[in-house]
């Protein structure tokens, strides 16, 4: 039976987290490692793994400066954890990425989705492909993943510290750095991988400008939108296949699925927009304007709503939802147009079609707040690219310095690109040490 088949119970979870704190204990002064990994995330713990298992002989220890590890990896994918996405043309997967793509072309080809899914299914989880192109465990249970990577780190032999907060990396002249933290003692090691980021890194990103790298201030990326609008209002829980989003005075336009909250618009056609215009929309400080096309798959509207008009003239056009567009919506759309209450399809004058046509591709929205999951958020922004390298994800700046994951100013749009740039970055990172050390 596979790992992820069988759902721990909260007795086994309480023994794993016993096992976890069991190896947190009181440090030496200058207790020398070959390895620091700088935040337990998905890149913290794939680059540490990655490490490890190619170089068994290297004393690896993992800092967390909160109290839990893998928090986003448990809470992502409404707590299912969206692990990748089935897409294995590394040339196509990097559209997805507003920031890092170039870069990460070369990486993609070193580890994409296939190895990930590969790797995952070797540790005894197997992942499922939804019709989108996400995946996800089959046990749908980010546990699952959380386990696997808790239980391979300890079994591979690297250390683990929770509330542990990197407060000063000092590069040695004879190679090798000394780590100051938060709590007892301090470390001397020959690399670091960080991988610590998020909007309010605080003095941490401090640390890294003092070695030389720039750092591009985060910013939110994949947020929702806060609209109040008439034709929107109640409409909460309504879907609409395909839409397109397109943020007002830019050429950026983002296509997909469409969901109408108690808050505003969400779904991947508004994520993918605040992904793509994350850094226009946040340059606007204020309300934006937003453009929705509710049937851009339609290439001439008008033609289609003639056609439409003339094999459906005796029915109204209020009950008769044309283009594929959801009733309710429909109705919202209709009630725009200076039409009567009772009118069909067959009295639809020329200019309301026109008018109707219009709204159908052109309707405007006011944007008065951004929303996102304070704990599942991304951003982008991080440490410049140009400063790292590509192959080895070593630094340009400081040898022996290493990046992966949220340090990095890489992001993507929603479906599990975010994780692949994390395993990817993590693996290339965690192998480069290994043969290194």
């Amino acid at each position: 039976m596979n790992n992820e088949n069988r759902k721990q119970s909260p007795k086994g979870r309480s023994q794993l987290l016993k096992q976890q704190v069991s190896i947190v204990g009181n440090d030496p002064l200058r207790e020398e490692v070959d390895l620091v990994v700088v935040g337990g995330g998905a890149a913290g713990f794939f680059g540490a793994i990655t490490a490890a298992e190619s170089n068994p002989a290297l004393k690896i220890l993992l800092l967390e400066k909160g109290p839990n590890v893998l928090s986003k990896v448990r809470i992502s994918g409404g707590g299912r954890c969206n692990v990748t996405h089935a897409c294995f043309d590394p040339a196509e997967l990097i559209t997805h990425y507003p920031r890092g793509s170039r870069e990460l072309l070369g990486p993609f080809h070193s580890w994409q989705p296939a190895d990930t899914l590969q790797w995952f299914q070797d540790k005894g989880v197997s992942l499922k492909t939804e019709c989108d192109g996400r995946m996800f465990p089959v046990s749908d249970q980010s546990s699952s993943i959380v386990d696997c990577l808790l239980n391979t780190s300890i079994k591979s032999g690297v250390r683990i510290q929770t509330r542990r907060e990197v407060t000063q990396i000092t590069p040695l002249k004879t190679g090798g750095f000394t780590i100051l933290t938060n709590g007892e003692g301090d470390y001397k090691c020959r690399h670091v991988l960080w991988t610590a980021g998020g909007m309010k890194p605080g003095k941490q990103f401090k640390i890294i400008q003092s070695l030389g790298h720039h750092i591009i201030d985060p910013i939110p990326s994949l947020f929702t939108f806060e609209i109040r609008h008439p034709l929107i209002n109640g409409l909460q829980g309504l879907s609409v296949p395909l839409a397109e989003s397109s943020l007002m005075g830019t050429d950026i336009r983002c296509r997909g699925p469409m969901l109408i909250t108690h808050w505003g618009l969400s779904g991947p056609a508004i994520l993918r927009l605040s992904a793509w215009a994350a850094r226009e929309i946040h340059a606007m400080s204020g309300p934006f304007e937003i453009g929705i096309n509710w049937i851009p798959d339609v290439n001439n509207p008008q033609t289609a709503l003639l056609a439409f008009k003339e094999t459906h003239s005796k029915k109204l056009l209020t009950n008769s939802p044309a283009l594929g567009l959801p009733k309710r919506l429909w109705q919202r759309l209709v009630g725009t147009v200076d039409v009567k209450p009772r009118m069909t399809w067959g009295g639809l004058r020329q200019d309301s079609l026109d008018h109707f046509c219009s709204i159908l591709t052109q309707t405007r929205f006011k944007v008065s707040g951004k929303s996102r999951n304070k704990e599942e958020f991304v951003t982008c922004g991080g440490v410049d690219l140009k400063e790292i390298r590509f192959k080895t994800m070593e630094s340009r700046r400081t040898p022996g310095l290493y990046f992966a994951g949220e340090s990095l100013d890489i992001d993507a749009e929603t479906g599990g690109f975010n994780f692949q740039a994390a395993w990817t970055t993590g693996y290339l990172a965690g192998s480069a040490i290994a043969t290194s050390s």
